[in-house]
């Protein structure tokens, strides 16, 4: 049997200001809605609330107070979500790591955010994960929590009824200025920094994502994106809590696997990077009849041709597919496309900036560059971090006096302040002295005939410094002939913009969130030239 917990204070779900005060004016306005299901296990909002209230009351029984870190190391599930909540509940700060950590990268972000407490996985894709962090020198963690060994054990702390209602004291106390989560970059530029966000800051953007994208009452949100990271839990879990959708967590992406689901629960919302939408219209015509479910999709990550929007319509049955652009410093929102944008505006942009937010891009001076001339992108506004974790130095790099936030990423503004990301700095190349950005060369590639997924990365070159050179995936069923798609590319873009070799591979290396890792493919390249000297 469930529990409503007691509406002490129960606001209009779009007043709400904290996680704990949205879950519980949703569980009291909708509680029999379902909130999370995975496999067999399906949460109401009433009976999440409850979970969640448990696990609040087992956390501040162990110890844990206001500002406290908790760490979460585990793939997507509903534990991982009655977990998450459970920490913004008793006033603790989430600090969510990523699943494809080794026992070092875990140990160095639990011991840098000095986490108390660790929640995880007993075992995700072959790894012990307990016996990842064996070696680990972790003097400021007090306890471990193994999701499916210790979970129910240390659940059962909070089912004394004074605990119970320490915990609904608590979650009354949390104000929208206190920290909801640590959440840690990917380290592509050096050791991971820290960045925080508040309960009240995630709920503004987040809701107007949802409302933006027009999410409601009852839809049914397909969520693979991993949950370590903004796009799950923002884009997903606290979006879902501002209109009272159903979230479906799947730890690890399959294309049949997600057909089916969609199909058997009838999902109408599956946001995610581009990956997943092409590897499902590789799927045969009589699966993706199945999909008729869907209608709302938010991508990103990379660049999304007119061609893949059109299918997705066509295939895939989406009503509206945004695209949108965020990072981790910002908690995961700079700009979305709105809904009502044409085709060419949603593929040819990020959209433009949400309310409250400020996009404009520089020079290496820090001049404002001309409309449709690439600079760096920089971000002002409420959601922008007020500096690294504990990190002046990064801090002072990356905001400058006038607070705006340096991202990395090298992009143009149109006239309508639509952004187009055309790269990150450090993935620009040079050829004979012209600057060369990827994802614009991806952009044309993926119009040829056959390409279903295409990644360009500069590899050295005696004479022009640098050249392009391309990993591309055929669509289901067709061949791509590398001397066909270079001669394609020279008829639409200028030569030093054209790859020039290709390499046709049966798929991508990509992380748990989608995006293309670059570096494994300059590493091919630069194995394969150390073999052949």
């Amino acid at each position: 049997m469930t529990h409503t917990p007691t509406p002490v204070d129960s606001p209009d779900p779009g007043d709400a200001i904290t996680v704990p005060s949205l879950l519980l004016s949703m569980a009291t306005a909708h509680p029999d809605v379902e909130a999370v299901v995975s496999g067999d296990r399906r949460l109401t909002y009433a009976g999440l609330a409850d979970c969640v209230r448990r696990a609040a009351a087992a956390l501040i029984a162990s110890g844990i107070e206001k500002g406290d870190p908790v760490a979460i190391w585990a793939p997507n599930s509903t534990d991982w979500i009655v977990a998450m909540l459970g920490v913004a509940s008793a006033g603790g700060v989430l600090v969510p790591l990523n699943t494809r950590f080794q026992g070092p990268e875990a140990g160095y972000i639990l011991e840098r955010s000095r986490a108390k407490l660790l929640f995880s996985a007993a075992e995700f894709l072959g790894r012990d994960f307990p016996a990842l962090l064996a070696d680990q020198d972790l003097p400021h963690l007090q306890e471990s929590i193994v999701f499916g060994r210790t979970w129910e054990s240390f659940l059962a702390r909070g089912d004394d009824p004074d605990a119970l209602d320490e915990a609904d004291r608590v979650a009354t106390k949390i104000d929208a200025d206190d920290w909801l989560d640590l959440m840690f970059t990917s380290g592509t530029t050096g050791k991971p920094k820290g960045v925080r966000s508040r309960h009240g800051t995630s709920i503004r953007s987040f809701r107007y994502y949802a409302t933006n994208l027009g999410m409601r009452l009852g839809d049914r949100a397909l969520l693979v994106n991993p949950l370590f990271h903004t796009f799950g839990s923002k884009a997903g879990v606290v979006a879902a809590l501002t209109v009272g959708a159903t979230v479906f967590p799947v730890p690890v992406f399959d294309a049949s696997a997600a057909a089916d689901l969609i199909a058997e629960e009838q999902i109408t919302v599956f946001p995610g990077p581009p990956t997943i939408y092409h590897a499902l219209l590789q799927l045969p015509e009589a699966k993706r009849e199945e999909l008729r479910s869907l209608r709302l999709a938010v991508t990103g990550a990379a660049a999304v041709p007119v061609e893949l929007l059109r299918r997705m319509s066509s295939e895939l049955g989406f009503d509206v597919v945004l695209t949108a652009y965020g990072l981790t410093e910002t908690i995961g929102l700079v700009t979305m496309c709105r809904a009502g944008d044409p085709p060419e505006v949603v593929s040819a942009t990020s959209g433009r900036a949400i309310p409250g937010v400020e996009v404009a891009t520089v020079d290496p001076e820090g001049r404002p560059t001309p409309i449709g001339e690439p600079g760096e992108v920089v971000v002002r506004g409420y959601p922008v971090l007020d500096g690294y974790f504990e990190d002046p130095e990064a801090t002072a790099e990356a905001i400058d006096s006038d607070g705006w936030f340096h991202t990395g990423d090298v992009g143009t503004l149109d006239a309508e302040g639509g952004l187009r990301i055309t790269d990150r700095i450090k993935d620009m190349f040079i050829v004979g002295g012209f600057n060369a950005y990827p994802a614009e060369i991806e952009a044309t590639l993926m119009e040829a005939p056959g390409v279903a997924q295409v990644a360009v990365v500069g590899v050295s070159d005696d004479r022009l410094g640098e050249v392009g050179k391309a990993f591309v995936v055929a669509k289901r069923g067709e061949v791509v002939d590398p001397d066909q798609l270079i001669a394609f590319a020279k008829e639409r873009m200028a030569n030093y913009k054209v790859p020039r070799s290709v390499a046709v591979v049966d798929e991508l290396p990509v992380n748990a969130g989608g995006k293309v890792m670059k570096h494994l493919l300059r590493r091919q390249v630069s194995d394969e030239r150390g073999h052949a000297t």
